[in-house]
This record gives structure tokens, sequence and C-alpha cells, in this order.
């Protein structure tokens, strides 16, 4: 019996395996190849098998991801990667679920959905690559912009102030709520393992530099500071105060609580229409509308 449970065994998964074979076409310098290379090794460290897990996203230069991971994945309309990665967990609960976007698709367009995606809490998380521009239709002012930011789009500088999206969902109830730097993947890394391994919504928000239409690691990198040691990520007060810094870009864990889950309130076992405990019976479903 050992013999064959040692062969049954699977192999362990690497960073490389989950590599789709797809390159990467961002431009060089990038900050979103930091952010990819550590959701290639988070998804070895937690082992997550390619055929349950799901990277969904919107449209952006960041949004092309789903393109480089070797998982099921599924490119949305401009904003909505939320309603959608929601839509596919609800679905099928036992799939992992990772969102990805950038600060245009999901803090402009996509920003109605980001607070209901805090407020009812599905179990997926949210990897946010935020460049403070929008990239793909080559550098106009995003929601998370500067004040004063000059591009085609604001030519004079931009006279909206930035939001604050840390703020914002910590604001709105969020049960997990991270920050990490692309110039630092290991850290990153970290993040993202907790995040999946929240049971719950996970917000990280990824600082990821755009070296052809806005700034190099350089900006940002005497910024980053990570988060005191004795910061405690079950105080919600301290994690908003953190979040409204301006003398530096705090990164690491903000906030975590634990509380019910969009799943926890929809999986009904003993619905009629269930075909079993994870999904509907789709044609049962139509028969009730003929």
């Amino acid at each position: 019996m050992a013999n064959s449970a040692a062969t049954e065994m699977k192999p362990e998964l690497l960073a490389k395996d989950y590599k789709s074979g797809v390159k990467p076409t961002w431009c060089p310098g990038c900050g979103d190849f930091g952010a990819l290379a550590a959701l290639y090794q988070a998804l070895a460290q937690l082992q997550l098998d390619p055929a349950k897990t799901v990277v969904v996203s919107g449209i952006g230069c960041s949004s092309r991801l789903p393109f480089f991971v070797e998982t099921y994945g599924f490119q949305t309309a401009h904003g909505r990667v939320l309603p959608v990665a929601i839509g596919v967990k609800i679905a099928n609960p036992d799939l992992t679920v990772i969102a990805v976007g950038g600060d245009g698709d999901g803090f402009s367009i996509g920003g109605g959905h980001l607070i209901h995606a805090v407020r009812r809490n599905p179990d997926i998380t949210y990897l946010v690559m935020d460049n403070e521009v929008y990239g793909l239709t080559k550098g106009q002012t995003s929601p998370t912009s500067p004040l004063g930011f000059k591009t085609k789009s604001t030519p004079y500088g931009s006279a909206d102030a930035p939001i604050n999206p840390m703020a914002w969902v910590l604001a709105s109830g969020v049960s997990f709520a991270a920050r990490g730097f692309s110039g630092n993947p290991k850290h990153l890394t970290d993040l993202i393992v907790q995040g999946v391994q929240h049971p719950g919504f996970s917000f990280i928000q990824t600082m990821s530099p755009c070296p052809t239409f806005y700034n190099t690691f350089d900006l940002w990198r005497p910024q980053i500071e990570e988060l005191p040691a004795d910061h405690d990520p079950g105080e919600w007060l301290k994690a908003m105060g953190q979040a409204h810094r301006d003398d530096a870009i705090p990164v690491g864990l903000f906030y975590k609580q634990v509380r019910p889950t969009l799943e926890s309130h929809t999986r009904v076992t003993n619905h009629p229409l269930r075909s079993n405990a994870h999904g509907f019976d789709v044609r049962a479903l139509l028969e009730t509308y003929r």
C-alpha cells in the first residue's frame, strides 16, 4: 500500500510549471513583470492545481496576465473583472479564483463593482497593479494619478485629486487589505499567498511602475516602507492611519478580519434545482422559465 500511495503522489509543482509559454508583451522595465513573478511563486508555494485555478482580468496592460499563466483564464470587458470573477466562484466554489487588473480598470470604470465586491466578501483574491497611469492607451491620467499630472488627456495638469484605494476599501469594510511593490517580488509573493489563503475578499494593491508613460522604480523605491513590526492587522483604525500617510508608501498587510463569505450565504444544498452541492442544474433552471 505504501508503494502504491507513493506512486500516486503528484510531483511538486514549481513556479516554472505555471508559465503558459506565452511570452509577456509588456514594455521593457514594466513593473508587471515583478507582479507576475510573484504570482508564479505564490501559486507554487500554495501548490494550486492549474485545473482548479482561474485567473480573471479586465482590460489594460496588466489585464493581459491570464495569457501568461498556465491555469484557466478569462479576459472580460473593461472594468468587469470582479462581477465575472465572483460569478465563477459562485458557479463553482471549489475553484481558486484570482482577479487581476490595473488602476484604471479597477478604480475607474470598475470602481462601482469594487465596493460591492467588498461588502459581499466573496472568497476571491483581487490583485491590482497600480501604475497611476493608463498605459495600454498610451498614457492618460488615471484615478490614482497625482494632482497636476500632465498627460495626453491632461496637458495642463490633472485637476482631480487622486483616490486612495487602500483607504477606500478599508472604509467599505474589506476583510483583507494589503499593499505590495513589484520591485520586491518576494514580499509580494507572501502577500498573495496570505490573500489566497484568506477566507473572503482579499484586496492586494501592487505599486507597479510604468517606465514608458510615467515613472521608473527609482521614483517609488525610496518611498516604499514596510509597515511597522508592531502593526496589528486586526486594528482597523491603525490600518486607516497607515493608508493615509503622505510621508511614505507603506507596504504589507494593513488589515485582516474573518467574517462570513458570500459563498456561505449562497451555498444551498437542498435547493430543488441543485445538481450537487456546488452548482445549479442549468437545464432544470431553464425549464422553469419555459
